[in-house]
């Protein structure tokens, strides 16, 4: 399992019911989870959260707020310092799991130490994007949806990492990587955090199970010859880790050897046991 154990400034207190219940710095928060499919642990914790997110029985929800909170609040990792905010759709703006991808590539980016160009596909509020810039390299950010680019940018100038190491990019992830080819421009690194479903700028229909393999043969096309690293993100429960797996092995490591592996990704529990947050592929140089 690959296993985010570094945070201070985030916990996962319990989970259970098809709920968890965690701690962004001072702020206890209960969100619905799916996969927590056992009894809670210590049901006495539950009691007095911060604010709760109820769903919706047609769709979405909405959070029940118990204290008044700050729109948004800061949360640090290491160097990096990232705003949370509740937002309408359950999310809070990090995903906290993919901390142990962030150290990962940060290891591979300075080890190098050459230039770097890395290119994250889906990149949301930045945090990958921040952790590889920290790390020394320049970074490609692409999203389609403007307001998640700009919480990123936001997140640039809160970690203090130079404007000049992050390009910003609106678009759909696989139309901004034709062009890259077209253009002859290539990336050490690669990875993507697809949704499981969405819609680009443009309206297209976005489906992981369609369009991932695609777009992981596609990225395979401009990963440079001195590539470091690539990875896929998938919170898809259909997807397990082999399929991952297998798509790199298809795709990258049969142009540039190296090696594959794929696992969960997972956050520990306070109360017990680790909570399931989907599966991670990476290829590496060797």
């Amino acid at each position: 399992m690959i296993t985010a154990s570094d945070w201070k400034d985030y916990e996962v207190l319990d989970t259970g019911d098809g709920e968890k219940l965690e701690r962004w710095r001072d702020v206890i928060l209960r969100r619905p989870d799916p996969q927590a499919i056992w009894p809670k642990q210590q049901p006495a914790r539950w009691a007095n959260p911060d604010a709760t997110y109820h769903r919706s029985q047609k769709g979405g929800g909405e959070w029940e707020f118990f204290r008044k909170l700050p729109e948004r609040w800061t949360v640090e990792y290491g160097a990096l310092r990232f705003y949370v905010h509740p937002t309408g759709f359950k999310h809070t703006g990090l995903f906290p799991e993919q901390a142990a991808n962030w150290d990962w590539m940060a290891k591979l980016i300075r080890a190098a130490d050459r230039p770097i160009r890395v290119l994250n596909l889906f990149g949301y509020t930045g945090g990958a994007t921040l952790a590889c810039a920290h790390a020394g390299a320049h970074v490609t950010h692409v999203d389609a949806a403007k307001g998640m680019v700009q919480w990123a940018g936001e997140n640039r100038k809160l970690a203090g990492i130079d404007e000049t190491r992050v390009r910003w990019i609106v678009d759909d992830a696989l139309k901004f990587v034709a062009r890259e080819q077209r253009r002859g421009n290539a990336y050490q690194g690669i990875l993507m955090d697809p949704p499981s479903y969405g819609r680009g700028p443009g309206g297209e229909v976005w489906k992981l199970e369609n369009e991932l393999y695609g777009l992981v043969s596609a990225c395979e096309k401009i990963l440079a010859e001195d590539a470091l690293f690539m990875l896929i993100n998938s919170y898809t429960t259909g997807l397990q880790p082999a399929v991952l797996n297998n798509m790199l092995t298809m795709t990258v490591a049969r142009t540039h050897g190296g090696r594959v592996t794929a696992d969960e990704v997972v956050l520990p529990v306070t109360a017990g046991g680790v909570l399931p947050c989907g599966a991670s592929g990476r290829w590496e140089a060797v």
